[in-house]
């Protein structure tokens, strides 16, 4: 088994056409079947079913992606470790961020990771936690900063709390039913029309599980938003959303409204594959995170609605 077959491999999987495989990969497709065919035989079992121009992975390709998938981002990284010891070529680090910490949380750490090391290429991941811990597992992310799931991380994650935010209700007009104090149980949402995220949203799973804990479903009078869409259709007056306090600081026409408590509280990780030793850019951005939140609360200076764990 070679690791160029096992490329070969992958990109017939992914794209389902071995002419437009030979393409991605850049050989031709006689070539690529060739490889194809030879590592089926190593291997005592063909990978892909051929049927009517139609090709889709048999019970070993299904068995076999994973682990090719693994197999190369694991070179992946020892190539690029080994280029950045000897310095052949530029380091490179690839963050994810939930739409909430990518605007609030990674920037101020991203510019001090730039000003320290301006060669370094930096890359980052905008999407729902349960994406980026897809996108860390696949090898896609060398570091991601996500919302702690309540059934707990993936065993194939080294996973690091380093926050705690709490969610507010967003709406455009004050909510009828809010206490004399200003604040507002979850069971004060029952029968309100909530704006609700995409699914992968860890926002999503947080709204519902507390309505469901509070004995009620939610009134989704939009589902399926992003971040940005989403308190767009609360500025339109759509209808209310749960979202981090933090993502509010820069829309004076949303009416924040805390939750009393005990609220419903997050805790805010920093995630990476524990099986993969990260690159020098890789920890060093990561100190440098770590870094940043220490000097945040040693000067109480985090965004508003966000605690040390």
């Amino acid at each position: 088994m070679q690791l160029h077959q096992l490329r070969y491999f992958v990109a017939v999987a992914e794209v389902r056409h071995f002419t437009q495989a030979a393409d991605l990969v850049g050989i031709t497709q006689p070539s690529l079947s060739k490889q194809i065919h030879a590592l089926e035989t190593d291997l005592g079992a063909p990978l892909f079913e051929r049927v009517r121009g139609n090709i889709t992975l048999t019970a070993a390709g299904e068995v076999l992606l994973p682990l090719a998938t693994r197999i190369l981002a694991d070179v992946e990284t020892a190539t690029r470790e080994v280029q950045e010891l000897v310095g052949l070529r530029r380091g490179r680090v690839r963050l994810g961020a939930t739409p909430s910490l990518a605007t609030s949380l990674a920037p101020p750490v991203l510019r001090r990771f730039r000003d320290a090391h301006p060669t370094v290429d930096l890359r980052v991941e905008e999407g729902g936690s349960q994406d980026l811990v897809r996108d860390l597992l696949r090898g896609d992310l060398d570091l991601a900063l996500i919302i702690m799931p309540a059934q707990g991380a993936d065993p194939g994650l080294r996973v690091d709390p380093i926050l705690r935010e709490s969610l507010v209700v967003a709406s455009v007009h004050e909510v009828p039913t809010a206490s004399a104090t200003g604040e507002l149980h979850i069971t004060d949402l029952r029968d309100q029309p909530m704006v609700m995220f995409r699914e992968g949203y860890d926002l999503r799973d947080a709204t519902i599980q507390a309505c469901r804990e509070a004995g009620f479903e939610p009134t989704f009078a939009v589902d399926g938003g992003e971040m940005d869409a989403v308190l767009s259709f609360v500025e339109a007056g759509l209808g209310i959303a749960l979202v981090p306090g933090i993502v509010l600081a820069r829309r004076p026409g949303v009416r924040i409204t805390p939750l009393a408590p005990p609220g419903v509280r997050r805790t805010i990780a920093v995630a990476r594959r524990k099986d993969v030793v990260p690159t020098h850019a890789g920890r060093e951005l990561r100190r440098i995170l770590l870094d940043y939140i220490q000097s945040a609360i040693d000067r109480d200076d985090l965004p508003p609605g966000v605690d040390p764990r």
